[in-house]
């Protein structure tokens, strides 16, 4: 009589039987990732075919098959543009500020909720924290430059604070651009990006801070010695990610907020490829541009990731 394969042991089953056996076991569950599975087959791997246009002078007409191979002349030709560094300037110090600025700020505000004692007022707290980030970004830009026009908010702030301010239009200042996107984005997304980090606390050993409370541990001691080193692990893995994005500044909200009087620091490599690259029909450079940023970001990923493996126990690989 032939034995059920999922009555076997796991040691003695066969790789082919093996995946049947979690096929069978997990079936609805494999049903639910196709959907996720297609996506990334169609709209994230399949495109990387067309990687070749970056070594080519890529003619619409003429298709990949048909334009003409030139090699790495797109990378050279984007290193010699005279706007090539700026562009490089203006996204890593974009990246960096957000770093610095932008990253601490969700947890911060995960940990405040955590210590909020009425579930109603964490809850309030949390839903007036998350409704920036549905409000659509074109609603969003258009309110950024009405709160920062002549007569807007801020400088009606600023001027009650100092009578001498001018009131100027602070979108049409290129020293105020980095700090006013750094500032929406913080605004629109920290609500939204501290969710992760009080799933992360959900998860903590309440024993732990009964323990500590025993051993006679106030409140910030509890947060330094129970609750940050339960949300290392997830500070870890979101700031290695985060580093591994460095080069890849969205295009949307600069697209929406600058304009030519603060292309000096609010140009980045992404919208200058959009004018440069799509608008101008230098495809190929546009592609080497991309392969560009990929190979640097993925340079960069793997070197913090080896860092923070090398010396903590928390790493994505």
């Amino acid at each position: 009589m032939t034995r059920n394969p999922a009555d076997m042991p796991m040691r003695r089953l066969t790789i082919r039987q093996r995946i049947a056996r979690e096929l069978r076991k997990n079936k609805y569950l494999y049903l639910m990732l196709i959907p996720v599975i297609a996506f990334y087959i169609l709209f994230k791997y399949g495109p990387m075919m067309n990687i070749v246009i970056a070594f080519e002078d890529f003619k619409m007409i003429k298709g990949i098959s048909g334009s003409k191979w030139v090699g790495l002349k797109n990378f050279v030709k984007f290193f010699q543009l005279k706007d090539c560094w700026r562009l490089i300037r203006n996204t890593l110090l974009l990246s960096v500020y957000s770093i610095l600025f932008h990253f601490p700020v969700p947890i911060i505000l995960a940990l405040m909720i955590n210590e909020m004692k009425h579930p109603r007022a964490r809850k309030i707290v949390q839903t007036i924290s998350y409704m920036p980030h549905f409000i659509s970004m074109v609603v969003v830009c258009s309110l950024i430059r009405n709160f920062v026009s002549g007569s807007g908010v801020i400088n009606s702030l600023i001027s009650v604070l100092n009578p001498r301010w001018t009131s100027p239009n602070l979108l049409t200042v290129a020293g105020y651009y980095r700090p006013i996107h750094i500032l929406s984005s913080m605004w629109q997304e920290v609500g939204w990006d501290s969710i992760i980090y009080l799933a992360a606390l959900s998860c903590v050993d309440p024993q732990l801070y009964e323990a500590a409370y025993i051993d006679g541990a106030g409140r910030m001691q509890r947060i330094l010695r129970v609750t940050l080193p339960g949300l290392a692990p997830t500070i870890t893995v979101q700031f290695i990610m985060r580093v591994g994005r460095v080069m890849s500044v969205g295009y949307e909200k600069i697209l929406l907020l600058y304009n030519p009087g603060i292309y000096e620091t609010a140009d980045v490599i992404s919208t200058y490829m959009y004018r440069y690259g799509l608008l101008g029909s230098n495809y190929g450079v546009g592609a080497a541009v991309g392969v560009f940023n990929t190979l640097i970001s993925l340079l960069i990923l793997v070197t913090v990731n080896t860092c923070f493996k090398r010396f903590t126990e928390d790493s994505l690989w």
